[in-house]
């Protein structure tokens, strides 16, 4: 009984939220990116590569220039000529966004491997100057809240107005509308002057740059200027899940982010309890379980669609 009491103490404790949003972030950023591109009627399954080269540019960068800032800015940089890259593809070429994406992420592992233990050696960057920390005054003082907050990037911060200002832009602007038109009705947006394409490069565009602030924030803010070989581990993947698992809205995607940097929290503090292999895969099978719901429920509503238009009938 005490033991369980323990787990549970653990689970619930203040520590626990903290890691949640240090591990919701960088899936947070790249799942707002990725929203963009889906509602262009992209299916970018690259960001996976895209945050593992962000996260290596990012460690690159500030060994280069001594600054975590000036590596975000390469990061970003990287990130700019990766989403026109996929666009020239995808968009200019029209070759199967699926492949592509694939076809990038083993590029990055293969790219941010090679470049890794031939600048840094085998055993990677480390101990490199990193993005800073912050702790709010008004908050920090208040019980478990202030724990909860304590010493988190202030990318964190950054990252809540980045979902707010594309919540915006999606939802509440023409060019938001012609976004979401060019996945959705795209010859009715040409027949209305606008071009679709130029909308989709804009969605790899800014899905790239957020993939690549996102790797940053992995190497320079959670792992404080560190990189280790695929130190992405997948999570392009579940930002992928978010994306569809939130409709392609950036504030359901970064609720879904939450979801799942609650459970990675809980696997890492629950290491002492349990097997670190098995604790390990919490959070990937809560992901797939998060996909198996959306298809149920996307099932389920074009069944009911179908018993309408049959009555109607």
């Amino acid at each position: 009984m005490n033991n369980y009491l323990s787990i549970l103490k653990t689970v619930f404790a203040a520590a626990t939220f903290n890691q949640t949003l240090r591990s919701a972030t960088p899936v947070a950023l790249a799942a707002i990116g990725g929203s963009m591109t889906e509602h262009a009627g992209i299916m970018n399954i690259g960001m996976d590569g895209m945050i593992l080269m962000g996260a290596f540019f990012g460690v690159y960068g500030s060994f280069l220039m001594n600054s975590g800032w000036l590596g975000l800015l390469l990061a970003i940089l990287l990130g700019v000529l990766i989403g026109l890259l996929f666009a020239l593809f995808v968009v200019k070429f029209h070759s199967d966004e699926f492949i592509i994406g694939c076809a990038l992420n083993t590029f990055a592992v293969g790219l941010t491997g090679f470049l890794s233990k031939a600048i840094f050696g085998a055993n990677g960057a480390k101990n490199l100057p990193a993005l800073p920390k912050v702790n709010l005054p008004i908050l920090k003082d208040i019980p478990f809240v202030g724990d909860v907050l304590r010493d988190l990037p202030l990318f964190f911060y950054i990252t809540i107005i980045f979902v707010v200002l594309l919540w915006l832009f999606v939802y509440k602007t023409p060019y938001g509308f012609w976004l979401r038109a060019s996945g959705e009705k795209p010859d009715t947006l040409r027949t209305a002057g606008i071009s679709p394409e130029r909308m989709k490069w804009i969605a790899s565009l800014l899905c790239g740059i957020f993939c690549g602030i996102s790797g940053a924030y992995l190497s320079l803010c959670n792992l404080s200027g560190v990189f280790a070989e695929n130190m992405s581990n997948s999570r392009g993947y579940v930002a992928f899940a978010c994306v569809i698992f939130g409709a392609a809205n950036p504030a359901k995607a970064y609720v879904a982010a939450l979801m799942f940097g609650f459970f990675d929290a809980i696997g890492l503090r629950l290491q002492s309890y349990v097997s670190s292999d098995l604790t390990a895969i919490i959070p990937y099978a809560i992901t797939v379980i998060m996909m198996v719901y959306v298809v149920v429920r996307t099932t389920q509503k074009r069944k009911h669609a179908h018993r309408r238009l049959a009555k109607t009938s």
